[in-house]
């Protein structure tokens, strides 16, 4: 390292490359500089590998050996076979002879290498590090490389990279990195101090410090104690720009309006005139004052009026906002119900559409059931034809036709008894197919009991004391019951009213539910009438109650009201109509929890 100053007198630190990657361009992006006319370039070009393989940045020629100006010549051991200069990095063949790093490895790129001196052949693995050779080599005493500039040191090739960093004969970059000119480290000081054009400056107005380059273009543009003329070429000739915008309010030859054209007056002229226009015309400008003021009195009263008008209206407005935000809460209720029941109509067609499917498998089972009965049916009638037939011939045949007319018989007998369980089947498969088509699924039941009166002759002849509904279900997964009813009334309603009872059936997910049952159960006898006045009980199940556990049994024991309606209230209201009554059963359902 070598010390310089730089022209504010600090120390400048010129390494033998370059100060910082930031300060100087690499060489390789460096544009080519060309020496001055009176000091011949540096024939030394650097060597970017030369940091990897161990030796100072610098110091390796490009190519081939040293070119450095050694004190005493060279031995011929010391010369590469190939370039003829001494040894850079020396390689010893299998044949014993010397050659240069990069040399050696010119002549192994080409096919079938040879030395060059005997024209032996070369291996790359025969060949290695003359380390002994490079050692003698390192220690020949050489001229400074800037010995052209006038440095007479003498050294030994190891000691060149040392002395290139101190050597005030080396050529350098400028260290302030912008500049792109190069000097001898002895010049430095008076380049920074004198001749650089980015060295730092200071500017003789406002004492801002910054680099030369910039120095004009900051008098000419920012500073702001560099002065300036007025622009109006006033008696002012010369002041700061910091305070040329103020002198600009004062300037007596400023280009100013009169201070009264809001009023209306038209008069623009020079600052220095401004005050003989203002006593001249003051009259006229309180005239202008006045007329604004009655204009704007004006406009004031048409607006104080406006807003009279406008509060008139505002107690309406008032009301008939207060009317909107309540129409406005109660679509909000009327939205929130309608989702609801949006909802609970979606999940009731998701249960209906399962159930839909099963029905549509049923009745697909019951029309096979149904072909199968028409084909034994006319089955039976080709048998009894055929039956026909034979007891026709029997009567002149012989003692073989009475044996098949015994065996056709009991075909035509078995054909009959299939026949008669396949009619079983279909009425069964006709009664759960019907109980598919009523069954709900949302917790209520609408049954409908025709021939009201027959059937209560039933009961009181105790033909038929009760009558059971078809099931129905708290959901698709839910519980199953039914409605069971006396027409002429049990227990203690026996013969005065009519009794209505709620049973818990066993379904096929009663594993899954929770026992014992303990919803809410609402009866209803519904009113035909226009009236409507439908009568009805609730009631909360007793946990206790055998009626509300899991049933072990097809139903639990039934449970309601026997005294739910008198006989004589029934049959005298509208109640009954085409000989009919409606019942309907509701069984809450909010609270009941998925399966």
């Amino acid at each position: 390292m070598s010390a310089g100053r730089s022209a504010d007198g600090r120390e400048v630190q010129i390494p033998l490359q370059q100060v910082a990657p930031s300060l100087i361009p690499p060489l390789s992006a460096a544009p080519p500089i060309t020496p001055p006319s009176h000091r011949p370039a540096n024939p030394w070009p650097l060597i970017e590998s030369a940091a990897q393989q161990g030796v100072p940045a610098g110091f390796l020629p490009l190519h081939g050996g040293f070119r450095d100006h050694f004190v005493e010549t060279p031995e011929a051991k010391y010369c590469c076979e190939a370039c003829r200069l001494v040894l850079c990095q020396p390689r010893q063949t299998e044949c014993g002879h010397r050659f240069c790093q990069s040399c050696i490895n010119d002549i192994l790129s080409h096919q079938n290498p040879m030395c060059p001196a005997d024209r032996e052949p070369l291996f790359k693995d025969k060949i290695f590090r003359d380390v002994c050779c490079h050692r003698e080599i390192m220690a020949l005493k050489v001229y400074c490389r800037s010995e052209a500039n006038g440095c007479q040191e003498q050294m030994s090739l190891q000691q060149i990279p040392d002395h290139l960093n101190v050597c005030p004969f080396f050529e350098v970059p400028c260290p302030l990195g912008k500049c792109k000119e190069r000097m001898m480290r002895k010049e430095i000081p008076d380049h920074l101090s004198w001749k650089c054009k980015h060295r730092e400056t200071t500017c003789e107005f406002c004492a801002t410090k910054m680099p030369l380059t910039d120095l004009q273009k900051h008098k000419e543009t920012v500073c702001p104690a560099f002065p300036v003329s007025c622009p109006n070429h006033c008696s002012f000739s010369s002041l700061p720009r910091s305070e040329l915008s103020s002198h600009q309010h004062d300037c007596p030859k400023a280009q100013v309006s009169c201070q009264f054209h809001r009023y209306g007056c038209t008069f623009k002229g020079l600052n220095q005139d401004m005050r003989q226009h203002e006593s001249t015309f003051a009259a006229e400008h309180l005239r202008m004052m006045a007329n604004r003021n009655c204009s704007l009195e004006n406009k004031m009263e048409d607006v104080k009026g406006e807003l009279m008008e406008r509060y008139k209206v505002l107690p309406a407005l008032s009301s008939r906002l207060s009317e909107l935000e309540n129409q406005n809460e109660e679509l909000r209720e009327k939205n929130r119900q309608m989702e609801q029941k949006l909802a609970t109509m979606q999940k009731l067609m998701s249960s209906h559409s399962e159930k839909l499917l099963e029905v549509e498998l049923e009745l697909r089972s019951l029309r096979l059931l149904r072909d199968e009965v028409e084909n034994l049916r006319g089955t039976l009638e080709n048998v009894r034809t055929r039956l026909s037939a034979l007891e026709q011939g029997g009567r002149s045949g012989s003692g073989s036709t009475t044996h098949t007319l015994a065996s056709l018989e009991n075909q035509l007998s078995r054909h009959d008894d299939m026949l008669s369980v396949h009619e079983i089947r279909l009425a069964d498969m006709d009664l759960r197919f019907q109980v598919l088509e009523t069954a709900s699924y949302n917790g209520t039941l609408i049954w409908k009991i025709r021939d009201y009166k027959r059937r209560k002759q039933d009961a009181v002849a105790a033909k038929t004391l009760s009558l059971y509904s078809q099931p129905f279900y708290t959901g698709y997964f839910g519980y199953k019951m039914c409605a069971r009813v006396y027409l002429n009334g049990d227990g203690m309603g026996k013969g005065t009213h009519l009794s209505l009872f709620f049973v818990v059936m066993r379904g096929e997910y009663d594993a899954l539910l929770p026992w014992p049952f303990k919803q809410k159960v609402t009866l209803m006898l519904m009113d035909q009438g226009s009236s409507r006045k439908h009568l009805g009980d609730a009631f909360k199940p007793d946990p206790n109650s055998s009626s509300f556990r899991r049933p072990s049994a097809e139903m639990n024991i039934a449970s309601g009201c026997p005294l739910f309606v008198s006989q004589s209230v029934l049959e005298a209201g509208s109640y009954i109509k085409d000989d009919t009554i409606f019942i309907k059963v509701t069984v809450d359902t909010s609270d009941l929890p998925d399966p």
